[in-house]
């Protein structure tokens, strides 16, 4: 259904990066370590202290700003974002202003579901900061006090703007996917959410055709969103907030007077709701920052690190799609679960000779036992060869699909092989003449069926596949079919 407004959303996403001491001290990052006991001098602000760079932090940042396509420049530096919050010790945060570590990139992005045109997403810049504190905030009667946390003050973050390239909730969604996926690919940030190691912040607005031309809302910037599926929502809401407003008011919000502001996402009542008027770069007074050196960089090293990316997502679904024949859905599944997945999958396949059927197994049996069991590929108990060799034989036509799988079951609950669970379960491989001679039982006991079947009603047929299996559960449905109907044409 088409709407009479254009939604344009650009996304700032904060990352946490996987090292080992914050950005400008060596504080160790641990979550959940008991409150203020990851803290020192540097990143809780004492006078005097001085912080020195994470060299560790700078290097995944221009690995993921070369994965982006980014512009790397040969010079950056560090600035000072000044503001005032309970959580920020020092009364600024260290972080990059005019010269970030990479601008200039792109995304692509797409949907197997064909919601909307791939697309390549502009990336505007992509810098180091650090983090603040974490206030918590207590509202139990008669309390009504907050406590501060600084052990995440100084986290290495890296921050991830678009450009405001996004037309639906839809591809906002895409977008945070794929970026995920690609950072976790790049063994940069372990994006979890629930931990506070990757957060959103999305700007939103609309552009809406008028009979006077294209008329724009003002600007508002989302926070609080704790999922991807918390940032669809919180986009749809209010992008049709936006729309009602701009037909109830009659000055167009557009025009002079219109205000940039923030609003919190209420997951409860699915509902954003207004917190503040959105800061401009200028109220954060940005300065140099004077106790860090800037950041330079050779082409040499840039080269270096663009080379040592490897396959990321995007190659890798096109890969498997040209390599295996499988379907875009199927390979944006597989290449989804990370690259543990697909290597199994990969020996599957190459295994079996059949990729559309690895494909299927592994997501119908593979994924699923992960799921229930909450493990890893690593610890899943069938080898990849061995899962190979099960497909093939049913390719082949040693037992069918539904014994095939009851095998599977066996080796993943006994850990057992192929050959000990086939004969723990009592399959056994029906030799050609047993079987013909099986047929050639069945068909001199139903002439009926034999003269159904000469008549053109080959539907009879399944009667015999039927008795077949109940005399001997090994057969192949399918062979029994083609040898019965073979003999029948010789009669």
């Amino acid at each position: 259904m088409s709407t009479p407004y254009t939604i344009v959303i650009g996304l700032e996403v904060h990352v946490q990066l996987l090292t080992q001491s914050k950005l400008f001290c060596g504080c160790p990052t641990t979550f959940g370590a008991p409150p203020n006991t990851q803290t020192c001098p540097v990143c809780i602000g004492m006078p005097g202290a001085l912080p020195v760079m994470n060299r560790r932090a700078v290097e995944l940042a221009l690995k993921t700003a070369a994965a982006l396509d980014c512009e790397i420049p040969r010079f950056s530096k560090w600035d000072r974002k000044q503001y005032y919050y309970p959580d920020l010790p020092k009364g600024f945060q260290i972080s990059q202003y005019d010269l970030p570590l990479g601008r200039n990139g792109r995304l692509a992005i797409s949907d197997a579901k064909d919601q909307f045109e791939p697309k390549d997403v502009r990336i505007l810049r992509v810098h180091l900061e650090e983090d603040a504190g974490k206030s918590m905030h207590d509202e139990a009667a008669g309390r009504a006090d907050s406590r501060i946390d600084l052990n995440r003050a100084g986290t290495p973050l890296l921050e991830i703007v678009s450009q405001p390239d996004l037309r639906s909730p839809a591809e906002a969604r895409a977008y945070l996917t794929e970026l995920k996926l690609l950072l976790n690919y790049l063994g940069v940030s372990d994006c979890n959410m629930q931990e506070g190691s990757l957060r959103v912040d999305a700007n939103i607005n609309l552009h809406v055709e008028t009979p006077g031309g294209t008329a724009a809302t003002p600007i508002v910037e989302v926070k609080n969103m704790n999922s991807f599926r918390a940032v669809e929502r919180a986009m749809a809401f209010e992008a049709q907030r936006q729309y009602e407003l701009f037909q109830q008011t009659s000055v167009r919000l557009g025009g002079p007077g219109g205000h940039k502001t923030t609003r919190g996402w209420d997951e409860d009542a699915q509902a954003t709701k207004p917190q503040r008027t959105k800061e401009e770069s200028s109220d954060y007074r940005y300065l140099p920052e004077p106790d860090l050196v800037p950041v330079t960089t050779t082409v040499e090293q840039v080269e270096r690190i663009a080379a040592e990316l490897g396959e990321l997502p995007s190659a890798l679904r096109m890969r498997l799609q040209q390599t295996f024949g499988i379907t875009p859905y199927d390979a944006d599944v597989l290449v989804g679960q990370g690259r543990g997945v697909v290597d199994y999958f990969v020996k599957v396949a190459d295994g079996a000779g059949d990729g559309k059927a690895a494909a299927n197994w592994v997501q119908q049996d593979v994924l699923r036992t992960l799921n229930e069991r909450q493990i890893a590929i690593e610890a899943f108990p069938v080898a990849a060869e061995s899962l190979a060799e099960l497909l093939a034989r049913v390719a082949a036509g040693q037992f069918t699909t539904s014994r095939g799988r009851e095998v599977l079951a066996h080796m993943m609950e006994t850990g057992q092989s192929l050959e000990k669970a086939t004969v723990a379960l009592g399959i056994q491989q029906v030799a050609p003449s047993e079987l013909e001679a099986l047929c050639r039982e069945l068909l001199d006991a139903n002439p009926r069926i034999v003269e159904d079947l000469k008549e053109g009603r080959l539907k009879a047929v399944g009667a015999l596949v039927g008795q077949a299996k109940r005399r001997n559960p090994n057969v192949n449905p399918g062979q029994v079919q083609e040898t019965c109907l073979r003999l029948v044409q010789k009669l």
